[in-house]
């Protein structure tokens, strides 16, 4: 029989991701990418903390001391959304916290929105919603937080949409991009029927395919496609496709576009 006395298995039995969720607070991620401003980062730190009771005063005050109410909702609440983007990214914030954080920024936006005459632009439109059949729609709506939080209107359709419905949509409104999640390999065959779809009407948008059905090689296979593997990815790609970058040349940089992401 082995003689286990007086061994330490702490070598064995140690859990580094734990090490890792504990070396990697908010507060120290944070740290490093809150804005130098003081107004702005009090406002950023809502945020990311989620200090939703506090919001509204803070932004009133920012805006009481001068601050442009462009720059509040680009330098310190978008940033602060930033700065969720990344904690969820790296596994410490999950969806209560993003969803909870964006509360927390709309409500600022809301009040900085009310001193912008005409309110506040959009960059464009994309359409977004889970596929035909599939119920699954969290890895949607956080994707869709994060393109409102980068200044995006989206149109959200909501879960198991009939690609019909998503191709007559894209027809009435004209997004520049539209995705779709599938969480459900019987589901995902509607992300390129919605692309062949589409070209065959002659709209040669990116059609964004993402969720854990669906990988990079799937969604390349079919004219139109572009793969999504995090819900932070999509508003980079994004970016891209307003700047001109059509679904060929989004392929072509994919790896740059989101490295980091």
């Amino acid at each position: 029989m082995l003689d286990t006395k007086g061994a330490n298995f702490d070598s064995v039995l140690k859990r580094y991701d734990i090490l890792v969720d504990n070396v990697s607070t908010p507060e120290e991620i944070a740290k490093k990418m809150l804005p130098t401003d003081p107004i702005y980062k009090k406002i950023a730190e809502d945020v990311v903390y989620m200090k939703y009771k506090d919001i509204a005063a803070d932004v009133a005050e920012a805006l009481e001391k001068g601050k442009d109410p462009h720059e509040i909702i680009n330098e310190a609440l978008v940033s602060g959304m930033e700065i969720v983007s990344d904690l969820y990214a790296q596994h410490v914030y999950y969806l209560p916290e993003i969803m909870l954080a964006a509360k927390t920024m709309e409500i600022g936006i809301g009040v900085a929105e009310k001193r912008i005459p005409g309110g506040r632009s959009s960059k464009g439109t994309i359409i977004m919603h889970a596929v035909e059949g599939d119920p699954h729609d969290i890895g949607k709506n956080i994707a869709a937080v994060m393109m409102r939080s980068a200044g995006y209107t989206v149109v959200d359709m909501g879960r198991d949409v009939p690609v019909d419905e998503v191709v007559a949509k894209t027809e009435e409104i004209k997004p520049f991009m539209v995705s779709g999640t599938a969480l459900m390999t019987t589901t995902m065959p509607a992300i390129p029927r919605i692309a062949s779809r589409l070209k065959e009407k002659g709209i040669e948008i990116p059609v964004i395919g993402a969720g854990g059905a669906v990988n990079r090689d799937y969604v390349e296979s079919f004219d139109l496609g572009v793969y999504s593997e995090k819900a932070p990815q999509t508003p980079l790609l994004a970016q891209k496709a307003i700047e001109g970058y059509d679904w060929r040349k989004l392929r072509e940089e994919w790896d740059q576009i989101v490295k980091g992401a």
